[in-house]
């Protein structure tokens, strides 16, 4: 069995900053890639940021310049920096692993509030 926990979501006002942490534990064989996807009210799930085993990254436009990703291979987590946020960015954030052999696994998902 695969478990992905997230932590770090909260309230913070526009401008501030958060750190979200997820790690992956359980059934692992290997993980090709680890992210994070975001759902606001009434929207669509979106890619945020995806980080590879290699350290490939990609991030969705929106982010670009003000969230970064990272990853600890050996320790099975990933982290967002979210920096410069906004009332836009305010969402359910949900982390994601790619498992060899075992497919994508999902976390609970954190809330993120941005107040403007």
């Amino acid at each position: 069995q695969v478990q992905l926990v997230e932590s770090g979501g909260g309230l913070v006002q526009a401008g501030g900053s958060l750190r979200l942490s997820c790690v992956c534990s359980g059934s692992i064989f290997s993980i090709e890639a680890m992210g994070w996807y975001r759902q606001a009210p009434g929207k669509q799930r979106e890619l945020v940021a995806r980080i590879t085993s290699g350290g490939s990254t990609n991030y969705a436009d929106s982010v670009k310049g003000r969230f970064t990703i990272s990853r600890d291979n050996a320790k099975n987590t990933v982290a967002l920096e979210m920096n410069s946020l906004k009332a836009e960015d305010t969402a359910v954030y949900y982390c994601y692993a790619d498992l060899v052999l075992f497919g994508t696994h999902w976390g609970q998902g954190t809330q993120v509030t941005v107040s403007s």
